[in-house]
């Protein structure tokens, strides 16, 4: 049951497959997608059935390859008034991308769900949160391109992604060509000077639902709502298994038993809404800030 807190807080679900997942491409090749069993469409229902129950609207970043092959799924998740952003299309990591490419394959993506739903697509979010400092290049282009706001960059420090030194709120940033979008950084709590990631996603699966709770109530009580991310396999325990390194199937498959009954407690003790209609708090849209 919902307490005191009357802090609406962001909802986002990255829709991907389990085969799609970045630390897992070292033993899947993008050529072999094809050949696995696919559960994303089941698995995205299951949630839009959850979010019905609590009545809550989320945006959905969802990865061009899959709306190709699942468009009804996506005309369903727009039509029961959830927001439909980007998620790149083939889930490559920008930063071993070439500028081209990764132009090429974000404006596919976004042709893609746009012609699906019939609306403009103006959120991103990048593979495995791949804007880094070598990568933010990339801002420009989604920026070029049409994007209004971005949630890539993760404040922490981590093998595979982040910008520790990065701001932790909604912001406007004017890009290294001029160009201006919002950031909308995945949250994080400072704890004796070490930023903590608590944004959902794998973090939600390792720490116990208390220390979850407790940290996404700090932010809160800082009267700043928090951005939560979860992927539609991370509540598939029984999706097949793959044999990739111990420290990758650590992540990917710790507690995946226990992720729906802890977001259903989460649903039930916090409020949510879109990145775009929580972005509207902030009145970003249309100002310029030096980043």
């Amino acid at each position: 049951m919902l307490g005191k807190n009357n802090i609406v807080n962001v909802m986002t679900v990255d829709v991907e497959d389990y085969y799609h997942v970045s630390a897992f491409s070292d033993v899947i090749s993008k050529s072999d997608w094809g050949k696995y069993e696919s559960r994303v469409a089941n698995n995205t229902k299951i949630l839009l059935e959850l979010f019905s129950d609590f009545k809550i609207k989320s945006t959905f970043f969802v990865l061009g390859w899959v709306a190709e092959r699942n468009p009804d799924l996506i005309r369903d998740i727009a039509g029961e008034g959830h927001e439909i952003a980007s998620h790149g299309y083939s889930h490559q990591l920008i930063y071993n991308q070439t500028r081209e490419k990764f132009k090429e394959e974000t404006l596919r993506s976004k042709h893609i769900l746009e012609d699906i739903i019939q609306k403009p697509v103006n959120g991103y979010r990048a593979a495995s949160y791949s804007i880094t400092q070598k990568s933010k290049w990339a801002l420009d282009i989604l920026a070029e391109i049409g994007f209004e706001y971005d949630s890539s960059i993760f404040p922490i420090r981590h093998d595979r992604y982040g910008i520790p030194e990065a701001t932790t709120k909604p912001h406007l940033i004017t890009t290294q060509a001029g160009n201006c979008i919002i950031e909308y950084p995945l949250s994080t709590l400072k704890i004796f000077g070490y930023s903590l990631p608590v944004a959902g996603g794998g973090y939600f699966r390792l720490y116990p639902y208390a220390l979850t709770k407790l940290a996404l109530e700090r932010i809160n009580k800082q009267n700043e709502p928090f951005i939560f991310y979860l992927h539609p396999w991370e509540i598939d325990p029984e999706q097949p298994k793959i044999n990739a390194s111990y420290l990758s199937k650590f992540r990917h498959y710790n507690n995946l038993h226990k992720c729906r009954t802890r977001l259903s407690k989460l649903l039930s003790e916090f409020k949510f809404d879109t990145v775009s209609n929580v972005l509207k708090n902030y009145d970003l849209f249309g100002k310029d800030s030096r980043n």
